[in-house]
């Protein structure tokens, strides 16, 4: 972990070029996607939260995960359903994702043949100070197992 918020809070950032505090809703924030190995929405962390009894809004908590994830601390993709899902980045650094449609597993990857075509690309077109997320979409080992067996 890039961070180890079970020692203390990560130190006060400078995202978006202000600094941001160090509440008790964030801490509680980050020690909660700690314990998770799964990307969770905004509603299912503010669900944990309240019954762990940490008092914080929905919008607070909408807040921290975004102010999280503009800091490179947390991974935000889409799920099927278009909404926004987070979770505590295993890896520090630019990576992708390869996830399962069935039970959700996620594998993080590094991927140097989609860094150069994607910088490539962008170059071709003029493009400059570019970024890109890549998604890969499938069924887990076990979720293809299952499958196999007749069991999904």
């Amino acid at each position: 972990m890039p961070i180890d918020a079970k020692a203390g809070s990560p130190p006060p950032s400078q995202a978006g070029g202000k600094e941001q505090r160090v509440t008790k809703q964030r801490r509680a924030v980050s020690a909660a996607l700690d314990e998770l190995d799964d990307f969770v929405s905004t509603q299912e962390l503010y669900r944990i939260l309240q019954n762990q009894g940490v008092s914080v809004s929905l919008a607070t908590a909408y807040r921290i995960l975004q102010s999280l994830a503009d800091e490179g601390l947390v991974d935000v993709l889409r799920n099927g359903d278009g909404e926004a899902v987070y979770r505590r980045c295993a890896v520090t650094g630019h990576h992708h994702h390869l996830l399962c449609r069935n039970c959700g597993k996620a594998v993080e990857v590094e991927a140097p043949a989609v860094e150069t075509w994607a910088a490539r690309t962008a170059a071709d077109h003029g493009f400059t100070e570019v970024a890109h997320t890549v998604e890969i979409f499938g069924l887990c080992p076990d979720c293809t197992a299952l499958k196999a067996a007749g069991k999904l």
